[in-house]
């Protein structure tokens, strides 16, 4: 018989101390502590509560805790003198039947990572669908983790301790992620479609109306309709558009979805959460038989990412009335005109005008969206309220001294261009870090025609500098460019510049932002609020009408626009439910 939190709560010490025993390998101190909290909401918060207790440990505590867990694949597994959890999740990633070949590289990287770091290598081997790992995924992560620093392992492999906490967890209380799973598999489904050139090296690129691009969009529409949506269809910029009717006609609709398109070499998460998440929501809805005093219309846009043209976020600008019509000349890589894509694609040129939507005809607008950074994986969160879509401004610039001999010229005589352009560097690492939540970036840096034995003459730089409101974004952009100027003007040298974007900040509607609070809150999970640093949808809809979003923890230290970019089930889940609870908010007011 599964175990329920109402049992947990109630029980004395003792016995709710013996009910969650074999969570942390050895190491009942966590439950002991974190039972004290007692009563729990939900599950969530008690693995919160669990995670806090490790948090605030000290070192040694942590070190032991790490120790105590048993090599992959290694002595104990072979003496058969595992835990039943650690024998049970060896053997669901295959560990415990390894080929000679497997099991001997295995074993030189166990007596690596010990050398190392002094502690043994900790995977959660289930992976982040519960399923289990392949032997390749634990050979390759294992490789990849040895370079780590030591203290980000040690992090590293506490987040993978919680995360083996947390199935075992769900195993002792039957709580399966069902919607979770649906996600995750849906994103796992539709990165099968991929780009040539990056399809046969295993690698997810979806851009703007390539074959792979209209195979997802059909593969969305077909989910759409199996999710119950009344109305779905593909618009002219190639947006995938799912309706669901409210309980009355002519009632307003909620706005929700994100991106389908992707960087190159890209994750699975990124934009496609955001579609997944509503679509589980509608699809439940629509199982029982449930209409709301409001509509609901998931969008998976087109194009966000600027990939194959320059025209980012054209899916969702489409919407406000921000397509430009001069992009249909733009050309690709291969020469081929947007115009032409759209033609062979079977869109509609002349409709694009026709999907300005009306503000006054929508609730809102809110996104779900993987965090694609490291904040919430190191707190230990799984979910994040944006308070605000940061405002940006880029510039491509160079600057410009004077090509001289590396022997022959004294360092108090020289016109070095990039030492100028590190020196840049360092001083906005500092000037953004004064602001907390400021951010500031020289993400190109080439010499032209660079020689190992010449001081660089010229240095070409990239300037991307962003902030949560406009006027600490332009306070940035200030202090920035007079840097600049003193430094070229200190040593002899001149500089060019040329703003190449200018983007707005995006501050979350409050009424919105206090919804997502709520909802996080009500799933017994922290309200944590954070900016977004990145660019979203939401930025172009926050144009027409209010606007919020919620931030999902991303694994492997939030990683983005790569490869290794991944979620959970659990979290996924917990996303679910609390759009589900913002739903319920919404449908009371309208009631009201």
């Amino acid at each position: 018989m599964s175990l329920t939190l109402e049992q947990l709560n109630t029980a004395n010490a003792a016995d709710a101390l013996q009910l969650l025993d074999g969570l942390y390998e050895h190491s009942p101190w966590i439950a002991e502590q974190a039972l004290a909290q007692r009563p729990f909401r939900s599950l969530a918060q008690l693995k919160h509560a669990l995670a806090q207790v490790v948090r605030t440990a000290e070192l040694d505590a942590k070190l032991a805790l790490i120790r105590a867990h048993p090599e992959l694949a290694g002595k104990a597994m072979v003496a058969q003198s595992l835990t039943a959890e650690s024998t049970n999740e060896q053997n669901k990633a295959g560990l415990t039947q390894c080929t000679p070949e497997d099991f001997e590289r295995i074993q030189q990287l166990n007596t690596a990572y010990n050398e190392r770091f002094g502690f043994p290598f900790i995977l959660a081997v289930r992976g982040p669908r519960g399923a289990g790992l392949s032997k390749k995924e634990i050979i390759d992560t294992f490789a990849r983790r040895l370079d780590n620093h030591p203290d980000f392992e040690v992090a590293e492999a506490l987040r993978n301790i919680h995360r083996i906490a947390e199935i075992r967890l769900a195993d002792k209380f039957a709580a399966e992620p069902v919607l979770g799973n649906d996600a995750w598999d849906w994103s796992e489904k539709l990165a099968e479609h991929s780009d040539p050139g990056f399809a046969e090296k295993g690698q997810l690129t979806v851009t703007y109306l390539t074959d792979a691009h209209r195979a997802c969009a059909q593969r969305i529409s077909h989910w759409m309709r199996d999710c119950g949506f009344d109305d779905v269809e593909i618009d002219a910029v190639g947006n995938v558009v799912g309706r669901y009717r409210p309980a009355t006609d002519g009632a307003r609709y909620l706005m929700t979805g994100s991106h389908y398109d992707t960087v190159r070499n890209g994750g699975k998460y990124d934009g496609r959460l955001g579609i997944f998440v509503p679509m589980a929501c509608v699809r439940e809805l629509h199982r029982a038989g449930k209409r709301l005093p409001f509509g609901i219309e998931v969008i998976a846009f087109a194009e966000e990412e600027g990939q194959r043209y320059k025209a980012t976020f054209l899916g969702s600008g489409a919407l406000i009335g921000h397509f430009n019509p001069a992009w249909l000349d733009q050309k690709d890589a291969e020469g081929i005109t947007m115009r032409s894509a759209m033609e062979h694609a079977g869109l509609c040129i002349d409709d694009i005008a026709k999907l300005q939507r009306d503000a006054a005809q929508y609730l809102g607008f809110v996104e779900v969206h993987i965090e694609q950074g490291p904040v919430l994986n190191e707190l230990d969160l799984p979910l994040g309220v944006v308070t605000s879509i940061n405002g940006g401004v880029r510039f491509i610039a160079e600057m410009i001294g004077t090509a001289s001999h590396a022997g022959t010229t004294p360092m108090d005589r020289r016109r070095d261009a990039a030492v100028a352009v590190a020196e840049l560097a360092l001083y906005i690492e500092q000037r953004a870090a004064k602001d907390g939540d400021s951010v500031g970036t020289i993400g190109l840096l080439n010499v032209p025609g660079g020689s190992i034995n010449v001081v660089p003459g010229r240095c070409q730089f990239s300037l991307d500098l962003r902030a949560p409101t406009d006027p600490q974004r332009d306070a940035l952009v200030s202090d920035v460019l007079d840097e600049l100027a003193r430094i070229a003007q200190r040593r002899g040298l001149r500089y060019t510049l040329e703003e190449s974007m200018r983007a707005a900040a995006a501050p979350s509607a409050p009424a919105w932002q206090h919804h997502w609070e709520r909802a996080v809150d009500a799933l017994g999970v922290p309200v944590f609020r954070m900016p977004s640093g990145a660019g979203h949808d939401a930025m172009k809809l926050h144009e027409i009408m209010p606007q919020a979003m919620l931030f999902v923890r991303g694994q492997n230290s939030g990683i983005s626009h790569n490869p290794l970019e991944s979620t959970t089930n659990n979290d996924i889940q917990l996303a679910v439910d609390a759009f589900t609870q913002l739903l319920h908010q919404l449908a009371e007011e309208q009631h009201a």
